[in-house]
């Protein structure tokens, strides 16, 4: 799958990313551009979701950092892609921990864990190493992640689920960020052995270890680094990304309370209300 050749037109572009953002604001989801464009390749996907976020920062969004996605061995097989996906938090993501979170903000949201890196320096590419990232991170923070899909993820005319390229142009999914627990500087603890529970009304549905993430949460924030680099872009000082989950999404339901252990890093938790728009 090409990353660099581009196959739709610029207006096509645009006509897209208004289409993400009307399905945001109504609830109600579009179908698989894969469909509408078997030929669409990455740097279209990419496109589009640039495209997308430019309308979002030109209605007065800021870009406040990153998201990474498809860092596991078993969602990339299964999106058939062989390296992770990326895509913009923006201010409005951010939600506090331990308060509640209006749904009627989503279309079809689930909730993911991981770790959040908050960069002391620039990062830029190419040629980032696992080293440079963690000598340039300033803290790492337990979150969560609310991932949601204005495209749906089964197709509702095929009944085939959607591809990489639409979970991409979606903006990689990313709709929100919870940030709790306890920061720590990124030598103070091996990440790789940071785990968490993912608690859904008193159930644990999920646990993971940050291993999963590429063998190292540091690694993907590496990738995207050189990525960016592609574009003449990098990561800079301030900035927060997040660094892919190691659980499955959960799904959310109005009236659900979640709780994110971390064991020695913390625990926070969120209540969510009202109802999703999709709903």
């Amino acid at each position: 799958m090409s990353t660099t050749e581009r196959r739709i037109s610029d207006e096509q572009l645009a006509s897209l990313a208004a289409e993400l953002e009307a399905a945001e604001q109504s609830g109600q989801q579009i179908g698989p551009f894969s469909e509408r464009f078997p030929g669409v390749t990455l740097a279209d996907a990419y496109a589009v979701q640039r495209a997308w976020v430019a309308l979002k920062v030109q209605a007065g969004r800021r870009v406040l950092g990153h998201k990474i996605g498809l860092t596991s061995r078993a969602m990339q097989m299964a999106s058939q892609i062989t390296e992770p996906d990326y895509g913009a938090l923006l201010d409005d993501m951010f939600f506090e921990p331990n308060g509640d979170i209006d749904l009627s903000r989503f279309v079809a949201p689930k909730v993911e864990v991981e770790l959040a890196f908050l960069l002391g320096d620039d990062l830029r590419g190419p040629n980032v190493t696992l080293f440079d990232v963690l000598r340039a991170t300033e803290y790492v923070t337990p979150a969560a992640e609310i991932i949601d899909a204005r495209i749906q993820r089964v197709s509702a005319v095929t009944g085939k689920p959607r591809r990489v390229f639409d979970t991409i142009s979606d903006n990689a999914a990313n709709a929100g960020v919870i940030v709790g627990g306890r920061a720590v500087k990124p030598d103070d603890i091996d990440l790789r052995w940071a785990a968490a529970l993912c608690i859904r009304n008193g159930v644990i549905e999920e646990t993971g270890v940050a291993a999963g993430v590429l063998g190292h949460p540091a690694t993907g924030i590496a990738w995207l680094a050189n990525r960016l680099a592609l574009h003449g872009e990098g990561l800079r000082a301030g900035e927060l990304v997040l660094a892919g989950s190691f659980t499955r999404p959960v799904d959310i339901a109005s009236g659900d309370v979640f709780t994110f252990d971390y064991g020695p890093l913390g625990t926070f938790s969120c209540r969510f209300v009202g109802a999703a728009r999709g709903g």
